[in-house]
């Protein structure tokens, strides 16, 4: 029976030290979970658990008219890629127009045929989608 014993206090022995050598003092679990934190969040629109950053996200750009055309729309409607109607071409866009200029913001915010939803400009509010449309539209006459 005493080997028993002594094998039992060995084990226990052993587990003793292994759980004292697995401690952190306070300062060391901090400095761990430093290192370890997530670098970012990401957020998705009308997600309400990323606090400010999904308000942030809502707001749009913050870029105005004529920087969004130049930053998301100016590659295809100066060269007409894709069947987009060129900036300065009265006739294409009266054209488009004569639908309503409600359809057409409708066709900017939502994409239609290759032009692809705000034009690439998913940082883009409706509102600056539709200022941008008038911006081009005004450039056209």
């Amino acid at each position: 029976m005493t080997n028993f014993f002594a094998k039992k206090l060995t084990v226990l022995a052993f587990l003793v030290v292994a759980a004292s050598a697995f401690a952190m003092t306070d300062q060391q679990r901090a400095e761990l979970e430093e290192r370890i934190k997530p670098a970012g969040q990401v957020c998705m629109e009308g997600d309400s658990s990323c606090g400010s950053a999904s308000a942030a996200g809502s707001a749009g750009s913050g870029k105005s008219a004529e920087e969004i055309y130049n930053t998301s729309c100016m590659a295809c409607h100066t060269t007409g890629a894709a069947g987009a109607p060129k900036i300065g071409d009265a006739a294409a866009w009266e054209e488009r127009l004569g639908k309503g200029i409600e359809e057409v913001y409708a066709n900017a915010i939502n994409g239609i045929n290759g032009m692809p939803p705000k034009g690439t400009c998913m940082s883009c509010s409706d509102d600056e989608i539709k200022a941008t449309v008038d911006y081009i539209v005004e450039n056209s006459k």
